[in-house]
């Protein structure tokens, strides 16, 4: 999908996203709640020490998530190549910084952030664009930072099913974990991992705890993919 059709939904995207995923009953903040508790569990293993914690959400589109994590970070910054969803953005979270972007070089400087951050972003990325996607990500996240992907997984058929429902994911090239694992190493990351989670449609503390001890289990609607740059 190009920037100019995201555009379109940048006063819809919740709505939009709610249809394509109403057969499970659940709603688009039972997501973006999983997918908050994910980084907050990644923040207190690979960030427990740096006060600081800043934030570049790379393809942040309207800043959906970013009430749900902000109090994790001092500072967000979000970059979109839709200038309207980040226009909408803005208005949604005036604390947070946005800017738009043309999809390549990313307006940061090297080792600038602590944290690069996509999610549900690379499968919209044209193929011959994921190595200098990953490199531009991994570029500007200092040494010792964290770069993480959130992912479809594309061998769960419930997500299957949503990404078909969903207009704006027509185009989507869902990467599984293994090769997204390589990618990252190819992208000269360390410690490299993945971790699926909403195996449950539930996020109660003792189904956490259940997940977090089989994100190993490829059968989550989604994953997590860090690595650290050197």
């Amino acid at each position: 999908m190009s920037k100019d059709e995201f555009d379109e939904y940048r006063d819809n995207y919740v709505e939009t996203v709610e249809k394509s995923v109403e057969f499970s009953g659940l709603r688009h903040s039972f997501f973006q709640e999983s997918k908050a508790l994910i980084i907050k569990d990644l923040i207190e293993q690979y960030l427990p020490d740096n006060s600081r914690k800043t934030l570049l959400d790379v393809g942040c589109g309207v800043g959906a998530l970013h009430p749900y994590i902000d109090k994790m970070f001092t500072k967000i910054h979000g970059v979109d190549v839709s200038a309207e969803s980040i226009t909408k953005a803005k208005i949604n979270n005036p604390m947070h910084d946005y800017q738009y972007y043309e999809g390549h070089t990313l307006p940061f400087a090297d080792n600038s952030v602590d944290m690069s951050l996509a999610v549900c972003v690379m499968h919209h990325v044209p193929t011959n664009l994921w190595d200098n996607f990953l490199s531009e990500k991994t570029r500007v996240v200092r040494p010792g930072g964290l770069v993480c992907l959130i992912e479809h997984n594309p061998i769960n058929p419930a997500t299957r099913l949503s990404v078909a429902r969903c207009p704006f994911d027509e185009d989507a090239v869902l990467l599984g974990a293994r090769p997204m694992r390589k990618r990252l190493r190819q992208a000269n990351l360390d410690c490299v991992k993945t971790r699926h989670f909403v195996f449950f449609p539930t996020n109660k503390p003792i189904i956490r705890s259940i997940e977090r001890r089989i994100g190993w289990l490829p059968l989550g609607a989604q994953y997590a993919a860090i690595g650290i740059p050197r």
